[in-house]
């Protein structure tokens, strides 16, 4: 069982002022499927953009489980499921490539303004006909003396129409497969790249979502992070922060729910008593505190052996699958619970849902983790869809 220091469980505690002004409107903002720049205001003032990055840059220095706590925080106070997944996507996809393998000059170019949350940060990764097969991406880098000039596109980029740097992934070499990738900082304005709409989508909402277009767009060669050819192992990293991350804040607001949905279970009454007395409902309750221990547990334990340089291949993918299906079960669990009142969008559970929904199949679909876990077993020739 993890422990947390009084300065950990202080800056996690001071979380709890923003919640009501992080919370106010949420249903609304999600019905509208706007982006909240004035919550994005109030993350800001929280510090929280700060947390994993290095003190010379503005980072407050912590390390992967103390942002994880922190995060899970956030999940616990913040009701807007877009914002978070923002947040997270702010961080984890666009900070944490350029501090851990970007150049120092690209480090003090970015990263002030990553922490400040003045530039939003975003990644690309996924295209149009290649989905989960990164590998199989077809936008191009050419080197072009001190430049490279990148052609192709993206989808489902989120933060996409907000997003002042990203971090896009191209081929560099066209036979290279892991080796042919490389990661570039490519900044909003830059001739030859241009953003799409926001995408609609089920969930999420208030997180945009949008593809990106490369005609010879021209980066500066210095705008590479890492080496050259690089980009799978940039990835690897990322991907695994990536999960613990927006996970463990998917973790946070398992625990609220759960925490509402008990005091609904002792106040709502039916047939003359409270509807928690009921085995049927109970039981419902009992499972979602399951999930929620079996999830904090995966993330944690997983992310311990993470930062202790241990494999974790086949443990992020266990974490990942149950993270993700319990939540969906949660809020499945939620709405029933709260019967009528959970299908109304005022109450903010069916949206939950919705937004639990994508976990399945954002950063690996769940048919791609078993099949991960499957071939750890020894149990080759499956292919996920």
């Amino acid at each position: 069982m993890q422990i947390w220091s009084s300065e950990q469980q202080r800056l996690r505690g001071a979380l709890a002022a923003w919640s009501a002004d992080l919370n106010a409107d949420h249903v609304a903002a999600d019905a509208a499927g706007r982006f909240p720049q004035d919550k994005w205001k109030l993350i800001q003032r929280t510090d929280l953009l700060r947390i994993p990055f290095d003190e010379r840059w503005g980072g407050l220095g912590q390390d992967l489980l103390t942002t994880m706590y922190l995060l899970e925080g956030l999940g616990h106070e913040c009701r807007d499921g877009g914002l978070n997944f923002s947040v997270s996507t702010h961080l984890v996809s666009a900070g944490i490539p350029i501090q851990r393998f970007g150049r120092d000059s690209l480090k003090a170019r970015f990263l002030p303004a990553i922490c400040d949350g003045d530039t939003v940060g975003a990644h690309a990764i996924t295209e149009p006909e290649s989905g989960s097969d990164a590998l199989a991406m077809r936008t191009t880098a050419r080197k072009d003396g001190d430049r490279y000039v990148l052609d192709g596109s993206k989808t489902f980029v989120s933060n996409g129409s907000i997003a002042d740097v990203f971090v896009v992934y191209a081929r560099t070499h066209p036979d290279g497969g892991p080796l042919g990738i490389t990661p570039f900082v490519v900044e909003r304005g830059t001739p030859g790249f241009t953003t799409g709409n926001p995408i609609a989508k089920m969930g999420l909402r208030t997180s945009p979502l949008t593809e990106l277009f490369f005609d010879g767009c021209r980066v500066p060669a210095e705008n590479v992070i890492g080496r050259p050819g690089g980009g799978f192992l940039v990835l690897d990293h990322v991907m695994k922060w990536e999960i613990l991350c927006s996970f463990v804040i998917n973790l946070g607001e398992m625990e609220h729910r759960l925490e509402r949905v008990i005091a609904y279970a002792k106040e709502r009454s039916a047939f003359g008593s409270p509807i928690g007395s009921f085995q049927a409902v109970s039981h419902r309750i009992a499972d979602m505190k399951i999930g929620v221990e079996t999830t904090r547990k995966w993330l944690y334990d997983t992310a311990a052996k993470f930062a202790a340089g241990e494999n974790v291949t086949t443990d992020l993918a266990i974490t990942k699958l149950v993270a993700s299906e319990q939540n969906v079960a949660s809020a499945m669990a939620a709405v029933q619970i709260l019967g009528g009142n959970g299908y109304m969008a005022e109450y903010g559970v069916e949206k939950d849902l919705r937004n639990a929904v994508a976990g399945t199949i954002y950063s690996g679909t769940s048919e791609i983790q078993r099949n991960r876990i499957a071939s750890a077993l020894g149990l080759g020739g499956s292919r996920a869809a």
